[in-house]
């Protein structure tokens, strides 16, 4: 068995918005184990026999089944618990600055992580602390900055709307606790 995470995007936040239990059930009703939703951001944990090699067919199901439940053109992004638990263990950056906020930006793909971060390379480092790690990308701004800093509006153009999703650190540690 595979320990997932999947990680969905837009999910409670513009409109649409889905409650754990119903998307729980979506996850069980797929025949997968172990389900477990975590917090209101669309983070589900689960397990099943598909190989990390076998992750587009298990995505498009899930993407599937979340269309015909609710309504709405789903994206999620998929990543192994392992996955995850090097991306948390990567982070660059002091994670316990109680006045910067430790972001993980998932990409789709390495194209989408070597783009953010290239564009990234032309901004303000104390602004927009961004740095590459293993399908993600990571980011520390100061705290109430994450909407205003260069890379915030680089992040909210809708080329990277259906090829990212981003996560706090301490959400993500909740993920893997």
């Amino acid at each position: 068995m595979t320990a997932w995470v999947a990680l969905l995007r837009g999910v409670n936040v513009g409109g649409i918005t889905i409650r754990s239990a119903d998307l729980g059930e979506v996850f069980r009703d797929l025949g997968f184990e172990s389900v477990r939703t975590v917090l209101a951001s669309g983070n589900v944990t689960f397990e099943t026999d598909a190989a990390p090699s076998g992750r587009a067919p298990v995505k498009a199901a899930i993407e599937k089944a979340l269309r015909e439940r609710f309504g709405y053109d789903a994206w999620i992004l998929l990543v192994t618990e392992d996955e995850l638990l090097a991306a948390i263990e990567a982070f660059p950056f002091d994670d316990t600055d109680a006045g910067r906020q430790p972001w993980v930006i998932f990409c789709l793909d390495e194209a989408t992580r070597d783009e953010l971060t290239q564009a990234a390379a032309s901004l303000d480092s104390a602004v927009d602390p961004v740095e590459a790690g293993p399908g993600v990308v990571y980011w520390n701004p100061a705290k109430g900055s994450t909407t205003d800093t260069p890379f915030a509006k680089l992040l909210a153009r809708s080329a990277f709307k259906p090829r990212t999703t981003n996560r706090n650190l301490r959400t993500l540690r909740k993920l893997v606790g």
